[in-house]
């Protein structure tokens, strides 16, 4: 790596079991950075952007996909939360067809909000929205959303589990007014039904795919 960018790297004798790297400077071509990646939408017919570390950000994956056809409309003035933002995809599509309502974007990645940054002001112009990386909704206002969108992570890094998408639940659900509804996307196997009723009264199916379900829960 030290070679690739910076020049030739010679090591220093092992002194308990460590070496000392010393990389002598050259004038390299610079390496051109991959990032960011772009990839193209047919509906809605849009073209989005991918900083690293965004997840899948060579395309557009197929649990949002699936999610998409299936956003609610007719949110008039609503709050809306993409939680778990991503390159931003679902709050874009959304606000596209609910020109009224007033999103809030948020995402533990900054490479994420950054993405979604550019990718809202590329598509929606100068629309207002607000977009911060942090702990997802923990800091947001109690009983201050009408509606909440999620496509929540079942792994972290290599941890598989529901961990993450629980604890969304519970932020939506402190977020959302009494009356508002949290909307998410998920693998048919984890079972998010049964865990959303735990939390929220009511929970319906709005759609599904062999391989996933979409699913409305109101507080």
């Amino acid at each position: 790596m030290l070679e690739r960018y910076i020049g030739p790297v010679q090591a220093s004798l092992a002194v308990k079991k460590a070496r000392l790297l010393i990389a002598t400077p050259q004038d390299k071509q610079p390496v051109v950075s991959p990032y960011p990646t772009r990839y193209r939408l047919e509906q809605p017919a849009i073209e989005l952007l991918n900083h690293a570390n965004v997840f899948c950000r060579e395309g557009l994956d197929i649990g949002t996909r699936a999610f998409l056809p299936h956003l609610p409309q007719n949110l008039g003035s609503a709050r809306v939360a993409d939680l778990g933002c991503g390159n931003g995809v679902l709050a874009i599509a959304s606000a596209l067809d609910n020109p009224q309502a007033h999103y809030t974007l948020v995402d533990e990645s900054f490479m994420a909000v950054q993405s979604a940054r550019e990718n809202w002001q590329a598509v929606l112009g100068e629309r207002e929205a607000q977009m911060r990386a942090g702990d997802g909704l923990a800091g947001q206002a109690a009983q201050s959303l009408e509606v909440v969108l999620c496509n929540p992570p079942f792994h972290q890094q290599q941890v598989v589990g529901d961990f993450l998408a629980w604890r969304m639940f519970q932020q939506a659900r402190e977020a959302l007014v009494v009356g508002g509804a949290l909307y998410i996307v998920g693998n048919r196997h984890l079972g998010y039904h049964s865990k959303l009723a735990r939390l929220f009264r009511g929970v319906e199916q709005v759609a599904a795919t062999p391989k996933f379900v979409i699913l409305k829960a109101r507080k």
